[in-house]
């Protein structure tokens, strides 16, 4: 394809003959004639495509005029590029209207503004990115699972496992979660899920209804999911404050909108990197035992502490049953692997089974022996100590080219763990512009709008890019700021 997933994008051949822009014509005649871009699809803008496959804007303008004149596109004022719902001068009466379907269905597409820093993020060379919350690639602890392999090669069932996840992996986490957070839990109170995002989208489905009442986190990383609102459920701000969420205002929420569920990640919290206060927590967990209403912990960030030390879980203390506990692999190992977990009463485990088996039938049978051979591996404290003091050092190197460079331009409270720094911008700068003079310039971010914040915040991830492209990716954040500056009204 012509744009898609990084790894499938096609690239003109710069060693050939053919103009490139004859290049780029054919290959989208080729994706029109094969269905892959249906009829009254919208093709990418110039210039969007243009920077995506590294050419002259004049070079789309040309390809497009191409397929203009032979009839396959067709461009309105305003609406853009568009393929042409007849081909060759054929109709063609049986082509279903894929536009039509696509603009339809019940789960919502991504925020605009999310395609976009998925989109420059996944341009790969060229592009720093300090969006993408991830480990980069020498943090993964990629030696030791291929020692794990050789050493013990899989031997193990390779049909369908218990939808609830292999009874090995469970048990598993469940010692993990004893080992790290001294509580414990039975492996028939465990599903395995793929990863975190799959727990929540469980969650949603299953044990909420259209139009209930949900509280989350503002700002949070749900906010940036289409999940909560393709349920049709209907959120409510938590505000995050310096030390976590206010008790008070989930007993507010309750009485004015009778909230049935409340969403939080009271460690490293994504994105704000707080840690919900030891007196809150306890109040929290009064305040819903007393509504009677489940709280779901999202934890992917507690094992990330840079001090060995994780901050104690919700679910640790919780002695009435309301938290239901997510947990993922994908920030302290590998995201990959696609584990995540969820720790709940029996009877909604059950349930989030018997839904998950209709979906999947379960994970792959491979990925969970990996995962429980990662966990049980005696090497595996040692990945995480190393892990903790890689993520200290490139959020030092972070803080260090943001004084260096930004001069103080940015503000922020450097966190005790996670992958992220919170930061607000000065006054009037506009975060959707400051994006596009940053991608313009190489390095990409997340806006704090996509996480539901108030206008003039953005997230920097230290833990994707390479240390050594930290600093660079800085500075050429500072230049995008600064042209913002320079150019208020453009």
């Amino acid at each position: 394809m012509i744009y898609g997933e990084r790894s499938k994008v096609w690239k003109p051949n710069r060693e050939s003959k053919q103009p490139i822009y004859r290049q780029i014509a054919a290959e989208l005649e080729r994706s029109i004639a094969s269905g892959e871009l249906p009829p009254a699809s919208t093709l990418p803008s110039e210039r969007r495509l243009a920077q995506q496959l590294g050419v002259n804007r004049s070079t789309i303008i040309q390809a497009y005029d191409e397929l203009r004149a032979a009839g396959l596109v067709e461009s309105a004022v305003g609406s853009g590029t568009r393929v042409s719902s007849s081909k060759w001068g054929v109709h063609s009466a049986q082509a279903p209207n894929w536009q039509r379907y696509t603009d339809g269905g019940a789960f919502l597409p991504n925020l605009p503004l999310m395609r976009k820093v998925r989109e420059a993020a996944q341009r790969g060379e060229g592009m720093i990115d300090l969006a993408s919350g991830e480990l980069s690639e020498d943090l993964f602890p990629g030696e030791l699972v291929q020692s794990i392999l050789q050493q013990r090669p899989f031997s193990g069932y390779l049909g369908y496992d218990d939808p609830q996840g292999n009874l090995a992996l469970r048990r598993a986490i469940g010692r993990f979660l004893h080992r790290y957070h001294g509580w414990e839990v039975s492996e028939s109170s465990i599903l395995i899920t793929s990863g975190s995002q799959q727990s929540l989208y469980l969650i949603n489905q299953c044990l909420l209804s259209p139009g209930d009442a949900v509280a989350l986190e503002a700002p949070s990383y749900s906010y940036s999911l289409s999940m909560f609102q393709s349920a049709g459920l209907r959120i409510f701000r938590l505000p995050v404050h310096d030390n976590g969420v206010d008790p008070e205002d989930i007993l507010r929420l309750h009485r004015e909108h009778r909230i049935r569920m409340i969403f939080l990640n009271p460690n490293f919290q994504n994105p704000t990197g707080t840690v919900l206060a030891a007196d809150k927590r306890k109040q929290v967990l009064a305040a819903a035992s007393s509504l009677g209403i489940p709280i779901v912990e999202d934890d992917p960030f507690s094992l990330t502490a840079f001090s060995g030390a994780p901050p104690p879980l919700l679910k640790s203390a919780d002695r009435d049953g309301s938290v239901l506990y997510v947990g993922t692999l994908s920030k302290i190992a590998a995201s990959g692997l696609r584990i995540g977990w969820m720790v709940g009463p029996r009877a909604v485990i059950s349930r989030l089974s018997d839904a998950k088996q209709q979906m999947d039938f379960g994970l792959g049978s491979l990925s969970q022996w990996a995962a429980a051979e990662l966990l049980e591996h005696p090497r595996f404290h040692s990945h995480l100590s190393s892990l903790q003091l890689s993520l200290l050092e490139k959020q030092l190197e972070m803080e260090s080219a943001l004084n260096d460079l930004m001069l103080g331009k940015l503000t922020y409270t450097p966190p005790q763990g996670g992958l992220n720094l919170w930061c607000k911008l000065p006054p009037g700068i506009d975060e959707s512009r400051l994006l596009d003079e940053a991608i313009r310039r190489g390095v990409v971010f997340v806006p704090g709008s996509v996480y539901g914040a108030e206008p003039g915040f953005i997230r920097l991830c230290y833990a994707r890019p390479p240390y050594a492209d930290i600093r660079p990716g800085i500075a050429a954040l500072a230049a995008a700021l600064e042209a913002v500056e320079w150019r208020p009204g453009h």
